[in-house]
């Protein structure tokens, strides 16, 4: 195994000299992703009715082609999922990423094509382990086996040769077969619908693997590490898996989540590593090991523009290329990819920390916020202000989602929290108050409206007990893969559904 793990180790560093190479040259990268795109779709259905056999140019692109998003490009994969071909991208689409973001009722089906499995979504897989390798090169993580928290995936019922599901499982299932002997546990367990089941099944079958790696989402991870906790009777996880070193995770910030791990996996060595990796294609990752700051990737078969969020919601906005973003300001992504995703909005928002190399940050949703009284509370600020009142007060959080309280007769309006903790603040009320303020530091506008309690009041905040969000997100169906609660929302649907299945229980 020691021969193994040098070998990989070798081909893992070999990629390094290509990401040196994006890294030096993105402008010139993007422009010839740009024109292969373009070159490569202009016969399809979507290339004639856009006529990309005369575009030339990045800024024809833009005046020609209309933002899109999953509602004006739902007609085209409709098409798609009932089995026609060359409709958006011309290659065969036999697989559907089937994402909801959050917990919303409706589901997407993002076509994920041959080129996208392995020039996007496998290259990035590859190379979160070369740039882990490249930090790390005495690893040891290929002399054993990578535990895998996936999702599951389904026969798709409108077309008999194609197939959907979560991307972790449309991953998993169209892996080589080589990559499954370092892969645990077996499919017939990874790709199982019932996640209670799931999550049992996986800790019977891991605990006496030697596991060196894990991946997937920390909700769910957290999960399954205190159920093989709870079997093996151990206090860590290094008393099961001794030579456990690395962990890559994505989908949801991991900052509420690092305390909780560290005590799960009490290590100085321990390495994290952050991806950004979406149904829609895969984005980012964390470079440095002392740095949350992701690399933008940029030779995986997208280009890349950005919606300035000031200009969000307008009509035809305008958006910059890579050569013009600036650093620190809020940018919506928009992307086109060798799926057949056209200037397609994601929902993601980004704030650039470096533009050589270009690294980001996430910052949150285009529909993640809360702007009931002009405070625009992005996912950022609430983060950054939950993580200084956890530090004060001695708390954890494990779960959280926020809504606002309207005005209502004389009463103002406000912030209302749902927080499950891992650990309770030394007092609630002091919580409280560190989090509204270090709110007002952090966001000037939720500053000026909290200015005398006039147009806002002090938050209000719910700690509930433990697996109370586990058993909501049960209730909707949502438990596993890339399903994750809604952070901030501006509106009360999910929190007056949380205080109304508590109140029942009471």
């Amino acid at each position: 195994m020691t021969l193994v793990n040098a070998f990989f180790t070798w081909i893992m560093k070999k990629r390094m000299h290509q990401i040196e190479l994006f890294v030096k040259y993105p402008h010139e990268v993007q422009e010839e992703w740009f024109q292969r795109l373009i070159s490569i779709a202009k016969y399809t259905d979507w290339g004639k009715e856009y006529d990309y056999s005369s575009l030339n140019t990045q800024q024809q692109f833009k005046e020609r082609v209309p933002l899109q998003n999953y509602d004006s490009l739902k007609p085209y994969i409709s098409r798609m999922l009932k089995g026609q071909q060359n409709v958006l991208w011309p290659s065969e689409i036999k697989w559907f990423a089937k994402s909801s973001g959050t917990t919303n009722d409706r589901s997407k089906f993002i076509p994920v094509s041959e080129e996208s499995l392995e020039e996007c979504h496998f290259k990035g897989g590859k190379d979160l382990l070369s740039i882990y390798c490249h930090n790390r090169p005495d690893t040891k993580i290929f002399t054993g086996k990578c535990l895998v928290l996936g999702g599951s995936h389904q026969i798709n019922q409108l077309n008999a040769d194609s197939w959907y599901g979560d991307l972790s499982a449309v991953l998993i299932k169209n892996l080589p077969f080589w990559a499954e002997f370092y892969r645990t546990p077996d499919l017939s367990i990874t790709l199982m619908d019932n996640f209670e089941e799931k999550v049992e099944k996986i800790a019977q079958a891991t605990i006496d693997v030697n596991v060196t790696n894990i991946s997937g989402v920390p909700t769910w991870n957290i999960v399954l590490a205190k159920r093989i906790l709870e079997i093996t009777g151990k206090e860590n996880l290094l008393e099961v898996w001794p030579n456990l070193q690395f962990y890559s995770h994505g989908a949801v910030n991991f900052k509420p989540y690092r305390e909780q791990f560290k005590k799960l996996i009490p290590s100085e060595t321990m390495y994290y590593l952050e991806t950004y990796n979406a149904s829609e294609g895969f984005f980012g990752i964390q470079d440095q090991p002392n740095s949350e700051e992701m690399l933008l990737m940029l030779d995986y078969g997208i280009y890349y523009e950005f919606l300035p969020m000031e200009d969000y919601g307008k009509e035809n906005p305008p958006t910059l290329s890579l050569d013009e973003v600036e650093l620190h300001k809020n940018y919506a992504i928009v992307i086109s990819t060798n799926a057949g995703l056209w200037r397609y909005v994601i929902g993601d928002t980004v704030r650039f920390t470096s533009l050589s190399p270009f690294r980001i940050q996430i910052t949150g949703r285009t529909k993640h916020f809360i702007n009931a009284f002009g405070e625009e509370l992005i996912i950022d600020n609430a983060e950054k202000a939950l993580e200084e009142a956890c530090k004060r007060t001695h708390a954890r959080i494990r779960e959280y989602t926020a809504c606002p309280i309207y005005f209502k007769d004389n009463q103002g309006g406000g912030h209302e929290w749902i927080i499950e903790f891992e650990h309770l603040p030394d007092s609630l009320e002091h919580f409280t108050d560190i989090l509204d303020q270090t709110l007002r530091e952090v966001n000037s506008d939720y500053d000026a409206k909290r200015f005398n309690s006039m147009a806002m009041k002090k938050p209000l905040i719910h700690a509930v007990p433990e697996g109370t969000f586990f058993s909501w997100m049960k209730r909707k169906g949502k438990l596993g893969g890339q399903h994750k609660v809604p952070r901030l929302v501006n509106e009360r649907i999910y929190v007056d559904d949380i205080l109304s299945v508590m109140a029942l229980k009471a």
